[in-house]
């Protein structure tokens, strides 16, 4: 599956979107969309395979859904949520400033860049920020 995605740059957004996360084995990813897909009465607004993670992803509405091995989600799984936003570095130097401790620090990720802080209450957040690929 190739990088395909509705809107591909989130520089643009005055409120950050949340992300409940839900998880596939493999093979699952098309029934889940579908679901999603009617339950919130949305389409699919994003497709990308991360290969680096062996993991297949999705976004339908208020869901990412993540598609993989039990054993490669199982770490993901101790995520409460992911959070899109228009620039990841003013969140990570919030966070900073308020004692949250970074879990993972930013990388590329197929969409953009992303970190995954813990919060001083022990909530553990993926802050992504998306833009544009080659091509797209």
């Amino acid at each position: 599956m190739a990088l395909w995605r509705r809107d591909n740059d989130s520089s643009d957004r005055t409120e950050p979107r949340v992300y409940i996360r839900a998880f596939v084995p493999p093979g699952g990813l098309d029934e889940a969309i579908g679901f999603y897909e009617r339950l919130q009465d949305v389409r699919v607004d994003l497709r990308a395979d991360y290969p680096e993670k062996r993991l297949s992803l999705a976004t339908v509405g208020a869901f990412l859904i993540v598609e993989g091995e039990p054993a490669i989600t199982e770490p993901f799984r101790a995520t409460h949520g992911t959070v899109l936003v228009a620039d990841v570095g003013p969140y990570l130097e919030r966070l900073a400033r308020e004692g949250a401790e970074v879990l993972d620090p930013p990388v590329d990720v197929p969409t953009g860049v992303g970190f995954t802080a813990r919060h001083p209450d022990g909530t553990v957040v993926e802050y992504v920020h998306h833009r544009p690929k080659p091509g797209e």
